[in-house]
């Protein structure tokens, strides 16, 4: 059946011709692209660091809900919303498409001065269809089902079903469409994420004919063929397993991978992964942003959904996915550094859709990870221009340019220190920082004080650190303090600092600071047996702050 569209006049409406919007050219549309040591998102020929906030599932649902909130997540210090399009709203009858609250975010965002990231709850979000048009959900038999161990159909579609990644994929191709003839041209929309926290739920795998017949059968030899050749490359999670059951080059699932758990989820996660490349690649043919994937995770088995891309599954979903070109991960656990690891790696840049409203967290990916950007979920209820985290995202802001530039030469570092972590060494440049929490500038909050909604703790301890030259540093943080020593622990001292900010990408000098604010231990005959000057600089709690540190050895 032939798209019909129910707003024709939707184009025009946003201010653009269906004419031009069909001549874009392929190298102004967003992209990403390796500079030097990092990948970033190229938006209008320049990178760009998303500084965004995720929208609660069913917010984006209605403009009148939404109508408030547009300028206090701008007042926040974001740059970019993500927002769900579902396609039961988008598709409610067959080839009929529906993109009016499409338009209307874009027209919202450009109003406040943001960009967008549209998130597709197609075929699944958080594993279930729940978002998929009635018109799916009525007809199980041209759309069937996820067939379970215990022989109950769950509501989940299956991925062994051409119709259903069929029709997926033709509306999210229509939605691309209708994005390019009304964004092509100003790019408000820069990235897709297509489906949500995909899988499904337990070490379960679906048990249809098709399903039990593809698990019987040989592993795929574009799965099979690229572990081979990259065996000492891959995830080491992922060879450890298969060393484990033998290391085989060929074989059923079970013979490769062993008769496991763990064996029902990289089946899963190769199959899901292989749907969602047909659904992302109908949509790049239409109109090719960056497209991502989100992941739930979870310590251990039944923790998350099964088949979605796990660290061990990591590289299954790259091979099986080649149209995504990100692989997210949705970070709420508290172990968020071992997280970041864990997925910036085998090619993958850091991007992290979901998480905790967290400053400290938000500069530790961007600082130690080259993450293109962070996103806290549920912002429109939490956004507030006065909360630690928007301040913190007003600086990132200011200092972005500088960020970018020092992400891809490798010239930027991060710490965050908390009660358990006290104290790190950082080396960058040819000094060597040694920061603590320390001796702050201003009392502590009271022990009950609750921490400022979207904002994290208040009083964490965090920096970034970025080398401006070889003896010229930009330190942007709140809540710690830090001496240094210069090349074999050599002594070093402040040359000159001072406070300031950015305005439009450019440093602006404040205070210059000397005397109490650099001496850090006046005990300066004991310092100096260790090669230390007792001289540093301390950034007080709260908003995060900006100095300029130039420093001599002698």
């Amino acid at each position: 059946m032939k798209p019909r569209y129910l707003l024709p006049c939707a184009v025009a409406l946003l201010g653009i011709g269906i004419a031009d919007a069909q001549s874009v050219s392929t190298s102004s549309i967003p992209r990403l692209e390796k500079r030097g040591k990092a990948t970033q998102l190229i938006v209008d020929g320049r990178p760009f660091l998303i500084l965004a906030g995720e929208l609660s599932n069913s917010a984006s649902s209605s403009m009148e809900y939404m109508e408030p909130y547009w300028p206090k997540l701008a007042a926040a210090n974001m740059n970019t919303v993500l927002a769900a399009v579902t396609w039961e709203l988008v598709e409610p009858e067959p080839g009929q498409f529906d993109f009016a609250l499409v338009d209307g975010a874009i027209r919202e965002a450009r109003r406040n001065h943001l960009r967008l990231i549209f998130l597709w709850f197609g075929s699944w979000k958080n594993g279930e269809s729940s978002y998929t048009p009635l018109w799916v959900k009525k007809d199980q038999k041209q759309f069937p089902l996820f067939l379970a161990e215990n022989g109950q159909l769950i509501t989940y579609l299956s991925v062994f079903k051409e119709a259903n990644w069929k029709a997926d994929a033709n509306a999210f191709a229509a939605l691309m469409r209708h994005i390019r003839e009304v964004d092509g041209e100003a790019h408000t929309v820069l990235m897709m994420q297509v489906e949500n926290e995909v899988g499904c739920p337990g070490a379960t795998r679906d048990q249809l004919p098709e399903a039990k017949a593809a698990f019987n059968a040989p592993v795929p030899g574009q799965l099979m063929d690229y572990m081979v050749k990259n065996k000492e490359n891959l995830v080491s999670e992922f060879r450890e397993y298969w060393e484990a059951a033998g290391g085989k080059t060929s074989g059923t699932w079970a013979e490769v991978f062993g008769n496991q758990p763990m064996t029902n989820e990289i089946f899963m996660a190769w199959y899901y992964a292989l749907y969602v490349d047909k659904v992302a690649k109908a949509g790049k043919a239409e109109y090719p942003l960056p497209m991502f994937i989100n992941v739930d995770l979870g310590q251990a088995i039944g923790e998350y959904s099964s088949g979605g891309a796990l660290p061990i599954k990591l590289n299954v979903w790259q091979q099986g996915a080649p149209a995504i070109d990100i692989v997210g991960p949705d970070i709420y656990l508290p172990n968020f550094a071992e997280w970041c690891a864990r997925y910036d790696r085998s090619g993958n840049p850091l991007w992290i859709p979901e998480t905790r409203g967290d400053a400290a967290n938000a500069f530790y990916a961007i600082g130690n990870h080259a993450a293109m950007g962070i996103s806290p979920f549920g912002i429109e209820r939490q956004a507030d221009a006065s909360t630690p985290f928007a301040q913190a995202y007003g600086l990132l802001a200011q200092a972005a340019p500088e960020i970018l530039e020092a992400q891809a030469k490798g010239a930027i570092k991060a710490v965050s220190l908390n009660a358990q972590h006290p104290s790190e060494m950082v080396k960058l440049g040819n000094y060597t920082f040694a920061f603590s929490m320390g001796r702050m500038r201003q009392p502590p909050p009271p022990a009950t004080a609750a921490p400022a909604a979207g904002g994290g703790n208040a009083q964490a301890s965090y920096a970034l650190v970025i080398s401006t030259g070889p003896d010229d540093y930009v330190i942007l943080g709140s809540g710690l303090q830090a001496t240094f020593n210069g090349p074999g622990g050599s002594a070093a001292a402040v040359a000159r600092l001072e406070e300031g900010t950015y305005v439009d990408g450019r440093w602006v000098p404040g205070r210059r600071l000397n005397g109490d604010d650099i001496m850090l231990n006046y005990d300066a005959p004991n310092k100096a047996i260790k090669n230390e000057s007792g001289q540093g600089f301390r950034l007080a709690g709260g908003a995060p702050k900006a100095l300029h540190l130039q420093i001599y050895g002698y």
